[in-house]
């Protein structure tokens, strides 16, 4: 494992992090009355699109999974329209989900989907920048042993702490607190940002800890 792949990943990673901390910060100095509780619909839709964009901007610059086979121009038109499906189909996939799940059918119709989105951003998104549109890849990228870079083992971390930190964040929606951060979906929201932050905080201080029992082969 060459160190200085993982000090790449290590910083896009940091980025990542940070930007979060950005889109609840900068925002006030534009917007009055802004707060990630108090419009909580409006943060949700610039985390959405700021963490999405530095994604997309990260994986063009730092080609962590870059084939050798150059694609033609209709080729790529291709590959985009399809992670663009993959990703509306992963928003109404999350929605589904967190509705059976418990959450509101058709009352706060609107927050739902923002939070689904979000989970999307947090998941598939990155799945899409790094695998692209191949559903066998991610299969295989989320078994035991599937992962073939650090980019994938990150890949595996962040997804899996986005999706338990969501999980986590509805058991205080129940509870009799009254607290305004109970509203549906701020709890569950907040809870998959910190999961997202933390898997990308976690991800490169797990893989430089067990640098020596990781073996990436080729398939």
């Amino acid at each position: 494992m060459r160190e200085a792949e993982l000090r790449r990943l290590l910083a896009a990673n940091l980025l990542g992090a940070f930007s979060v901390v950005l889109t609840a910060v900068v925002p006030g100095f534009f917007w009055d009355g802004f707060t990630v509780l108090g419009t909580h619909l409006a943060w949700l839709c610039v985390c959405s699109v700021c963490v999405g964009a530095l994604n997309i901007i990260l994986h063009l610059v730092l080609k962590p999974n870059l084939s050798p086979k150059r694609s033609s121009f209709a080729h790529k038109i291709s590959r985009f329209v399809k992670c663009c499906i993959y990703f509306f189909m992963s928003c109404i996939l999350f929605h589904a989900i967190i509705v059976l799940y418990g959450a509101p059918l058709i009352e706060s119709v609107t927050e739902t989907f923002l939070f689904a989105v979000l989970l999307s951003t947090f998941t598939t998104l990155q799945c899409l920048c790094l695998l692209g549109p191949n559903v066998q890849a991610w299969i295989r990228v989320f078994s035991k042993n599937g992962p073939m870079s650090i980019w994938e083992s990150s890949l595996q971390i962040t997804t899996l702490c986005s999706i338990l930190g969501a999980w986590f964040g509805a058991f205080p929606i129940p509870l009799d607190w009254d607290r305004p951060w109970q509203v549906w979906p701020i709890s569950c929201s907040l809870g998959a940002t910190f999961g997202y932050v933390a898997g990308l905080v976690i991800a490169p201080l797990w893989i430089h800890w067990n640098r020596k029992q990781l073996t990436y082969k080729s398939r």
